[in-house]
């Protein structure tokens, strides 16, 4: 008896599941639909809408718009803010997961919190806080002045509240990577021969190179997009210290709806543009995942095949 109630528990909880399937179709496709509404109504629908009051007016008003000197030097400058900030939030995200990552020391536990620190304090709180201290009545404003250097209502300011609300981006990508690989693979190569940058370019970077493109691509669209943040630092000073969100919303104020749509479409368009890059990476991910997988596998089965080889031959 004894062994009949495991198999007749084991057949009970097969039916039950066989029928929580049969029965939870309705409700499978139910979810569907209500996130096809969702995505319809919250996303696809307001990009329609951008890009035909863009339009609206013809083609020639769209790129007269685009052409417009301060829409010109608006998107000159959103593209040298996040041409800065990128690289930058670059640099620290890989830094920051591999000393994570890599090493256990003092203070591990608030660098990763303060990694967060952006995600849960507002854009504009941030851009008051650079005020504060870079600012003409700030902690340096006096020092800044009597150097005759600008941080605030200019392009350092700009690309330093871009840089703050961004570097979450790269690093957490890359984190959860470069912990998962452990120091097995950087040991062996370090013991071959091969120098600190030899180990990095071969070794690690293969390995963390679609997590490392992904947080870039997500860190470039937030940069560009940015609005709150760069709001309180810029000044609003035309063809000086708009990006194109601040360009948007000043001719958006000014009931230039043409022109303002025009110019949101570009970022409509990023948009567009990120999420195709986002499932391209991220299918290439899941690719190379796959593959170590699989090479895992054969790695651990050889051992197993030899050895039953040899016990045969014995």
């Amino acid at each position: 008896m004894a062994t009949i109630f495991p198999l007749r528990s084991f057949g009970l909880a097969s039916d039950r599941a066989a029928q929580a399937t049969t029965e939870g179709a309705w409700v499978r496709w139910s979810l569907i639909a209500v996130a096809v509404v969702f995505l319809g109504v919250f996303l696809f629908m307001p990009l329609a809408v951008v890009f035909a009051s863009a339009l609206a007016k013809g083609v020639s008003v769209y790129f007269a718009a685009l052409r417009e000197p301060d829409a010109l030097a608006a998107i000159r400058l959103t593209l040298i803010a996040a041409g800065i900030a990128v690289p930058m939030n670059l640099i620290f995200g890989v830094a920051a997961a591999w000393a994570i990552g890599k090493f256990e020391f003092f203070g591990k536990s608030l660098l990763v919190t303060l990694i967060d620190l952006p995600f849960s304090v507002s854009p504009v709180v941030s851009g008051l806080i650079y005020v504060l201290i870079f600012g003409l009545q700030g902690l340096m404003g006096p020092w800044l002045a009597s150097h005759d250097v600008k941080i605030i209502f200019a392009v350092p300011g700009i690309v330093l509240a871009t840089v703050f609300v961004t570097f979450p981006f790269v690093a957490r990508e890359l984190i959860p990577l470069v912990q998962a690989q452990g120091n097995e693979e950087e040991e062996a190569a370090l013991t071959l021969g091969a120098s600190g940058w030899q180990t990095f370019f071969r070794v690690t970077l293969p390995n963390i190179k679609w997590g490392l493109l992904y947080g870039v691509i997500l860190c470039n669209a937030r940069a560009m997009g940015e609005f709150g943040a760069v709001s309180v630092v810029s000044g609003h000073i035309r063809s000086r210290t708009n990006t194109m969100p601040l360009h948007i919303e000043i001719l958006y104020n000014e009931y230039q709806f043409a022109p303002a749509f025009a110019v949101a479409s570009l970022l409509a368009l990023l948009a567009l543009v990120t999420l195709l890059a986002k499932s391209i990476v991220e299918w290439k991910s899941r690719q190379q995942t796959k593959q170590q997988e699989l090479f895992a596998t054969r790695q651990t089965a050889t051992p197993t095949l030899i050895s039953s080889a040899g016990a045969k031959a014995a």
